[in-house]
């Protein structure tokens, strides 16, 4: 299906700032040639030593050639490479001033307690943050306008994004929206099929390439649904198939610590936006949190 405006400005229209180009970059990567991601490699393990780097430097060390780190580039949104070494410069001072530049991500077989530790909240820190730095508040905005209206609310999600999607389905359930979660692959691709317009249907999907929720939202929009993707890859499979897209900022480290941080990432995203649709009737919504906060005490 043709993408709409909104969602096409959101995913390629890519306005950089220290905080969230090396977000970025991760993100459009899987959709790069196979070339181009070794540039890409390069560029979010060490951006500092690569932005030192002449074209030609860089285009020995990926064993590629200057063309292509150009179309990398061009890929990334700069006209050319010393843009994007000016803002590999400005990226790196950045996550040094965070007082997070030299711990990386990677856990190696030799590292302490204490450095696996930092390691780890190094993930999470800076999921939550790249996050909320590279979070497209008029997407947001819009789809809070859609869930305020919507008449039902469905979310898809399996494995790990299932608990996401289930805290999402608690939180709105909190305040009086009928909202369902479906970690069931079956359950969610038949209730997708009972939606209609007006409703609103969310997938969230970490590499947006799970098929079963893929497969939901597809058959939600087919139906008339507005869709909704929480992924953090802004061209997979799962955006072409939602009408807008919120995109999360983690990345994978050893050991997959890296799916904390994509549950951190996405649960950050979440909570914008069910705090965002609670502002809209505050009256009602304080009403609602306190009738469940007290059915709950009285069970304690």
């Amino acid at each position: 299906m043709p993408q709409t405006p909104r969602r096409r400005a959101a995913v390629e229209s890519a306005v950089h700032t220290p905080q969230t180009l090396l977000a970025h970059v991760r993100a459009l990567t899987p959709n790069l040639a196979p070339a181009e991601r070794r540039v890409a490699a390069a560029v979010a393990t060490d951006p500092g030593g690569v932005a030192a780097k002449t074209i030609s430097e860089l285009a020995e060390s990926c064993q590629t050639s200057g063309t292509t780190v150009i179309r990398f580039c061009r890929a990334m949104g700069f006209p050319g490479y010393p843009e994007l070494r000016l803002a590999l410069a400005a990226a790196a001072q950045a996550s040094r001033a965070t007082g997070w530049g030299d711990i990386g991500s990677d856990i190696g077989p030799h590292d302490t307690l204490d450095e696996i530790v930092k390691k780890i909240a190094h993930a999470d820190a800076r999921a939550v943050e790249e996050t909320a730095a590279q979070l497209d508040a008029g997407t947001l905005a819009e789809v809070v306008d859609a869930v305020v209206r919507a008449r039902r609310i469905d979310i898809y999600g399996i494995g790990a994004s299932a608990f996401v999607a289930l805290d999402l389905q608690q939180k709105l359930h909190r305040i009086e929206r009928i909202v369902y979660a479906w970690p069931d692959p079956h359950s969610a691709v038949t209730s997708a099929a009972l939606l209609c317009g007006g409703d609103v249907a969310i997938g969230i999907s970490h590499t947006g390439t799970t098929s079963d929720t893929v497969a939901s939202l597809t058959q939600a929009r087919s139906r008339g649904a507005t869709t909704v993707a929480i992924t953090n890859f802004p061209r997979s499979s799962i955006a072409r198939a939602a009408d807008y897209v919120l995109t999360t900022a983690a990345r994978e480290t050893t050991f997959r610590s890296g799916a904390m941080a994509s549950r951190i990432a996405a649960l950050t995203v979440v909570d914008c936006l069910f705090v965002a649709v609670a502002q809209r009737n505050y009256k009602r919504t304080l009403g609602a949190l306190e009738r469940t906060y007290a059915a709950v005490q009285a069970l304690r």
